[in-house]
């Protein structure tokens, strides 16, 4: 088992509701099970409290949200726990230089607004100097809020920080299934002949949440589900679902290629994004048996928020692969189901040898919430004297629920301690998103979303997207 250098893991945004929920629980069974035996963490926020508090707060969030809490293990990692209270100018970051030796990770668990600030705050004290030791910076998403400011942010980050420094984390790279997307790709030779547009119709990549804001007014109303959820998470599952093969497993190859995939898909003009993007927004419903509001009835959100909370694009690969497949990517909040899947679809068979049936493609399904199993939907004899045909779904579970617990921050803070950026974003790729969905952010903002009741499917005009002959798939058409 690799254990990687001793290190000191700077989180910024430290009593943020990120590191409560996510990041600091990884932290925790990372050091259980002895993959960080020797770390140092140290907290910063604005909040004045003292060490011993913070580490109170964290045993609190500990025991909420790691169902396997151990008091033992505990007691000795908050022993290397520290908080240092400060904003990110210059002359209160400076307060970290005698809590950072060595080895050094700086987490940016902070508004994307406060990025650009953190960094170079960080920067102008020297913190990002590589003299005793690596320093690394992770940034969350989103990368910028459009084209523009996404370029602008890079050149703000490399006032001081070099590029091999800088992990864009989009912890959706970090999970079993995506990852398994392409190991059953790649592992199996049965896959390569028929991954392409002679065989697959059409590609549906989903991530529906029954959830509303549940607090996140504040980053949700400036974000919307194109940010928060296409522009980073869909967008790296839709470029890995449709890569070359890669002749070498490391992190500029992989990287490479997912940066062809963008910058081969088909411009978006703005005048005709209604052909290609649709956005909704939840109003009024049910969930689970109770009245819930509407987005505009949220507290916090403003009555004239154009804010979408669901949205749906078209996509078009123009190259030898993928030439004419619509890849169809959609992500909504407050939906009748959760779960999150990429669902490809086979061409039908060219017989007439059962009669009656209208429709005998195939599906293959990489399922990542609320399980994470791999379920291919084929055809088999009903059976009796008459040749009828009948679904049968074959699957395979990559992990049980009672297997599960680690999140994907454990793989992404391992592979930042290590150095392996495989599964972080090259600035390239982030600028190849934004160069697609920017026609449809500037088309957006004039008008409103097209209104879902919560608990629904999500808007009707979804549907407007879909080529002659597909439909959008949920769970229950298994």
């Amino acid at each position: 088992m690799m254990q990687v250098e001793p290190l000191t893991l700077v989180i910024l945004g430290a009593t943020g509701d990120l590191t409560r929920r996510l990041l600091f629980p990884a932290v925790y069974r990372l050091f259980a099970r002895g993959r960080l035996p020797e770390l140092k963490v140290v907290g910063y926020a604005t909040e004045e409290m003292s060490s011993k508090a913070f580490q109170q707060h964290l045993e609190k969030s500990l025991k909420e949200f790691v169902p396997k809490f151990s008091q033992e293990v505990w007691d000795r990692l908050k022993a290397q726990v520290e908080y240092v209270s400060g904003d990110l100018t210059p002359e209160k970051i400076r307060a970290l230089e005698p809590q950072v030796e060595g080895n050094a990770l700086f987490y940016l668990a902070l508004p994307p607004q406060l990025f650009d600030d953190a960094a170079v705050g960080l920067g102008s004290v020297g913190l990002h100097r590589e003299k005793g030791g690596w320093r690394r910076l992770i940034i969350e998403k989103p990368f910028g809020w459009d084209l523009e400011s996404a370029r602008g942010l890079r050149e703000r980050l490399h006032q001081h920080w070099e590029e091999h420094q800088l992990f864009r984390i989009d912890h959706f790279l970090g999970k079993e299934t995506v990852q398994n997307l392409m190991v059953f790709r790649f592992a199996n030779r049965f896959m390569e002949p028929i991954w392409n547009a002679a065989n697959i119709a059409q590609v549906q990549i989903t991530a529906a949440e029954t959830l509303g804001l549940e607090g996140r007014y504040k980053y949700y109303d400036q974000a919307g589900a194109m940010r928060d959820m296409l522009q980073n998470h869909l967008m790296q599952i839709f470029a890995l679902t449709a890569i070359e093969p890669v002749s070498k497993w490391d992190a500029n190859n992989l990287r490479q290629h997912k940066v062809e995939v963008l910058q081969s898909v088909r411009p978006i003009p703005q005048e005709r994004v209604k052909e290609f993007a649709v956005r909704g927004r939840y109003g009024p419903g049910v969930m689970d048996g109770k009245n819930v509001p509407g987005y505009l009835e949220e507290e916090g959100v403003p009555h004239d928020s154009r804010t979408e909370t669901f949205a749906a694009i078209k996509l078009y690969i123009d190259n030898w692969r993928w030439e004419g497949v619509p890849f169809y990517l959609r992500s909504g909040k407050r939906m009748k189901q959760s779960y999150t899947e990429v669902a490809v679809q086979f061409k039908e068979v060219p017989t007439q040898l059962f009669s009656g049936v209208e429709d005998l493609s195939n599906w293959l399904i990489f399922r990542m919430k609320p399980e994470e199993k791999i379920d291919l939907v084929a055809y088999a004899k009903t059976p009796g004297l008459n040749l009828e045909t009948r679904t049968v779904v074959l699957c395979t579970e990559i992990s049980r629920k009672e297997e599960m617990d680690f999140t994907a921050y454990e793989q992404l803070i391992m592979d930042a301690a290590e150095g392996d950026q495989t599964h972080f974003l090259r600035f390239d790729e982030v600028e190849e998103a934004w160069r697609i969905l920017d026609p449809i952010l500037k088309a957006w903002q004039h008008g409103q979303p097209e209104e879902y009741a919560s608990g629904s499917l999500g808007p009707n005009g979804q549907g407007r997207l879909m080529d002659p002959g597909h439909y959008w798939r949920s769970p229950e058409d298994d």
